[in-house]
């Protein structure tokens, strides 16, 4: 019995030794892992109040100035035109690598078409395939897009960072890839703004601490302006173009951050191009030296419209290739299998075959295919007459004189050169326009529009070589270059702000009469039988829902009307509701607005109140008791918008985006009939797309 109780006692002993050892390890290890999150979670502590105190200040100071979203437009046109820049430079170091190449290779013919073709193809290849790695929804222009998003789709993949990244890489390997490919940058770039713009305005709600939400598609109209003002440092077409093409109603308060936000991004692209002495002062991108003191004759506004018409003509040509071209990759069965899966290699396949075709030693001896895009542009405009350049060439400086032989080879007139490179690019872009890469549509449309202008300029110059009237003055044919880009890229995007555009980029101011001439003219005959312009026709194609591409596509829906998509008003009060209902109705309703009507057997419309003011006007008249009735206690503010039945869908989506309202009244002869909100619209506007 002894030995048994002394051994029941070790064992108590034992555990209670066990249970106190566990404790102190449990102790020990919360004591350690308490220490180590004080120590993770407050590193430099004192450091960061400092730099948190200095933070605060600097905003305080910023805020004594100006509002925070003024700093944040300033940001956004600061920061795309940095973008631009540096994409410019990247892509001007890869063109010359690839032109050192080739001309170190000259006498080898073989070994120059491989560099001439290799070099493209890699490129759209590299370009294909790392941007559908990242991003899949970073090909194309973007701006098709872009515009169903400013209409309120929620489309947040397209404002992604990573697409950001993915696009910015890939439209430099697009650029990269010359005049071979023949693609620009200007719609990709304004893409790349909207997703600056995305970001700056998620920075404005920071900067005030998540209280107040920034006007997010307001940031976004500005940054589609800022994206052009980038591009050309042309602020005030930028802002054209935002209004024209990305917006489908423009609202007046965003026209001054509009113009703020652009001539920032426009001052910080034409500083930096004077940083890096590109250039020596701040000038116009395409320096044009026309002469101001007679630039055209009275009689040669009839040869812009006629030019105008021309490139017309030609818009509806290239846009219905286009659409063709488009819809016949869609319903081909093998080539939309072979897209899906092998993107790359079609990319790489229609590189190489644009550059055989564009070799020098091959087609693109007919073409001035060894000149770049800027190249060809800045020879385009020209003020000088060729015909008069042809009888005495030697006294040209050597860029204009290299320029000059590349449109006259040996053997060819550049009546032929110019001839076949208007036949010839057009496939050429067709067939462009379908590789499934970042790439911009807008550049290739204005230099072949300024060749067409060059061609009608040449041959007025040639019929009347002696000059015009007594004064013996010579037609300038870069002049109607001038208004050729502007025309043939007005006619195509169904936009007049090209013809500023073109002014700004060349500072001529001389030539507003005949480029706004020209483009009215290639306007009116591109839109007639509401003709979809091109990036119309891809918002068709792709199914996305706006509602300007719609309606031009399809006239009849503009007169679509509303009464068949009333929703009804939910919870409606009456004038002699009593407060003792309204507490009720408040806790079983979470509408943040409340139609009023005279009666329910009578619907009269007389105005709405706010859920805020009732939950006050309630805690007001709590002690008077819940007896009084609404009319007596509570102000109804009238309706400033509303519509009827008959209203189409156009006046409905017109005054909202405008306005900003996110439901509208229906009323018939004053009585309320139901309301539509933005997201019926939306939704609407999405099944209209599909019907399309």
């Amino acid at each position: 019995m002894d030995e048994s109780c002394v051994n029941i006692k070790r064992l108590e002993e034992d555990e209670e030794q066990c249970i106190n050892e566990d404790k102190t390890d449990r102790d020990k290890a919360e004591e350690k892992l308490i220490s180590s999150n004080e120590h993770s979670r407050k590193p430099w502590q004192q450091l960061r109040s400092r730099i948190r105190e200095c933070v605060l200040y600097v905003k305080k100071v910023l805020v004594s100035f100006a509002s925070m979203e003024w700093y944040c437009y300033a940001l956004l046109g600061i920061i795309t035109a940095l973008m631009s820049f540096f994409m410019d430079m990247t892509v001007a170091k890869l063109l010359n690598a690839h032109q050192w190449l080739y001309g170190c290779l000259k006498g080898h013919h073989l070994l120059q078409f491989l560099c001439w073709t290799l070099y493209p193809a890699c490129l759209c290849a590299l370009s294909t395939s790392f941007t559908h790695s990242i991003c899949p929804f970073s090909a194309g222009s973007g701006v098709p897009e872009a515009r169903a998003i400013l209409l309120g789709m929620d489309m947040p993949d397209y404002l992604s960072l990573s697409n950001l990244f993915a696009k910015l890489f890939g439209l430099i390997c697009t650029l990269a890839s010359g005049s071979t490919v023949f693609l620009g940058k200007v719609g990709p770039f304004v893409h790349l703004s909207i997703m600056v713009g995305a970001f700056m305005s998620r920075l404005h709600v920071s900067c005030r601490g998540g209280k107040q939400r920034a006007a997010k598609g307001e940031m976004l109209v500005v940054a589609s302006a800022v994206g052009v003002a980038s591009c050309f440092g042309a602020p005030v077409s930028g802002v054209l173009f935002s209004i024209e093409l990305m917006g489908t109603h423009y609202s007046v308060k965003d026209y001054c951050p509009c113009f703020f936000a652009a001539a920032c991004g426009a001052i910080t692209f034409r500083l930096l191009s004077v940083c890096s002495r590109d250039q020596e002062t701040i000038q116009a991108l395409f320096k044009t030296s026309f002469s101001s003191d007679l630039p055209y004759q009275p009689f040669e506004i009839f040869i812009f419209a006629l030019l105008g018409l021309f490139c017309s003509i030609l818009s509806c040509i290239y846009l219905f290739c286009h659409r063709w071209a488009l819809r016949f990759i869609k319903t081909n069965k093998p080539i939309s299998r072979f897209l899906a899966t092998e993107k790359s290699l079609y990319s790489a396949i229609v590189a190489f075959l644009l550059a055989c075709f564009t070799f020098y030693h091959s087609a693109g001896y007919f073409i001035a295919a060894e000149l770049t895009m800027k190249q060809l542009l800045t020879s385009l405009l020209d003020g000088t007459s060729w015909y008069t350049v042809s009888q005495n060439a030697s006294v040209l400086p050597e860029p204009q004189k290299t320029f000059w032989q590349a449109w006259n080879p040996p053997g060819r007139s550049y009546f032929q050169t110019l001839g076949f490179f208007i036949a010839a690019k057009v496939g050429l872009l067709v067939v462009a326009c379908t590789l499934p890469l970042p790439a911009g549509y807008f550049m290739p449309v204005f230099v072949y529009g300024a060749a067409v202008g060059r061609l009608v300029g040449e041959g007025s110059a040639y019929l009347l070589s002696d000059g015009i009237s007594s004064a013996k003055i010579l037609i300038n044919p870069g002049g109607y270059a001038l208004a050729g880009a502007a025309a043939f890229s007005g006619a195509v995007t169904h936009t007049l702000s090209p013809a500023l555009l073109a002014l700004e980029m060349t500072g001529q101011c001389s030539h507003a009469v005949p480029a706004l001439v020209a483009t009215l003219v290639s306007n009116a005959v591109a839109r007639a039988k509401h003709r979809p312009s091109f990036y119309d026709g891809i918002s068709l194609i792709k199914q996305l829902p706006h509602l300007p591409s719609l309606i031009r596509a399809c006239p009849k829906l503009a007169n679509v009307q509303i009464k068949q998509f009333v929703i009804p008003a939910g919870v409606v009060l009456e004038r002699t509701e009593t407060l003792a209902s309204l507490q009720h109705i408040l806790n079983d309703s979470a509408d943040g607005q409340f139609p009023v009507v005279d009666s329910h057997d009578s619907p009269i419309l007389l105005g709405t109140i706010n859920r805020s003011q009732l939950w006050e006007r309630l805690h007001q008249h709590r002690n008077e008791g819940l007896c009084k009735q609404l009319e007596e206690a509570c102000s109804i503010q009238p309706v400033r918008l509303h519509l009827t039945p008959e209203s189409t869908v156009k006046q409905a989506h017109c005054i909202m985006s405008v306005t900003g309202e996110q439901r509208l009244f229906i009323t018939e002869s004053g009585r309320l009939c139901g309301v539509i909100t933005w997201k019926e619209m939306k939704k609407i506007i999405e099944e209209m797309a599909k019907e399309v």
